[in-house]
């Protein structure tokens, strides 16, 4: 959890941005290109700043190369990546698009396996911080110890090298939702024929939430129902498509306050109601 204001500030800019192209509705190929120019501008801002001004602590370092750039580097990488797989497709829709999919989310596997003999990949995924300060400290890295080619091309200012690795995890955890929510074989003929008298009125990410809490609570089905099989009920009962529901999730853990916007309304309409003298 990001605890600098000015951070939660900055990443609250980027899950802003990303609701009001969702929200217009566009295609991916186009949210995808909204993002890349909006992410690019944002690094480059920040870059600005912090080789300006530098940061007040070590404490701060760190979290701004542990918990901040790696997001927003890592939303860059995805979206770019998002791009070149949807202009890059056959065609959009169908058994031959969800074949390509396939085939993507096969190349994104294997590059995983890359990354799992990784010491500093053992190290993040776990959520350790004891080595923090060698990890996400400019200055810490020896050029002999890294054989990554790009690194010549860091600005070692702006950079601690971990901080673009922890961003390329990121982007692939994000790139994986993405591909699983479109090769997704629950297709719309196969749920229930609800009537379609019953709209959601809500917004798309309260609903959600709504899914994810129930998911995460195991109150469906003893717990055995997956996430996308809950949502697909909910899709096919409001007759409203919610698009990647992984990413938007992921989005929401970034917000700045609080996280649980819709379920914390719930429970104080329905106290106030439980309250009302009737």
């Amino acid at each position: 959890m990001v605890q600098s204001a000015i951070y939660r500030k900055l990443l609250s800019e980027v899950s802003g941005r990303e609701e009001e192209l969702s929200a217009a509705d566009l295609s991916a190929t186009a949210q995808a290109g909204g993002m890349i120019s909006f992410l690019q501008e944002l690094l480059l801002r920040v870059k600005t700043q912090v080789c300006t001004s530098g940061f007040s602590d070590t404490f701060q370092e760190i979290e701004f190369f542990r918990e901040v750039k790696p997001q927003i580097l890592g939303k860059l990488i995805y979206y770019n990546e998002v791009y070149r797989i949807e202009t890059a497709s056959p065609v959009q829709g169908g058994k031959l698009y969800r074949k390509y999919c396939c085939g993507q989310l096969k190349h994104l596997k294997q590059n995983h396996y890359s990354f799992l003999d990784m010491e500093f990949y053992r190290y993040y995924r776990s959520g350790r911080t004891d080595r923090d300060a060698e990890y996400f400290r400019r200055g810490q890295l020896q050029n002999s110890t890294v054989r990554e080619s790009f690194f010549i091309e860091l600005d070692a200012q702006f950079s601690t090298y971990y901080d673009h690795m922890a961003a390329r995890f990121i982007a692939q955890d994000l790139l994986y939702a993405f591909l699983l929510a479109r090769i997704d074989p629950e297709d719309a003929e196969q749920g229930i024929p609800f009537s379609g008298e019953l709209q959601w009125t809500g917004t798309k990410n309260a609903l959600i939430e709504l899914i994810y809490a129930l998911y995460i609570s195991g109150a469906v089905s003893h717990g055995k129902a997956g996430v996308r099989k809950i949502s697909g009920v909910f899709q096919r009962l409001f007759k409203i498509p919610l698009g990647d529901i992984h990413h938007a999730f992921h989005r929401m853990k970034d917000r700045a306050g609080r996280r649980t916007l819709f379920i914390d309304h719930l429970r104080e309409v329905l106290e106030e109601y439980m309250d009302r003298n009737l």
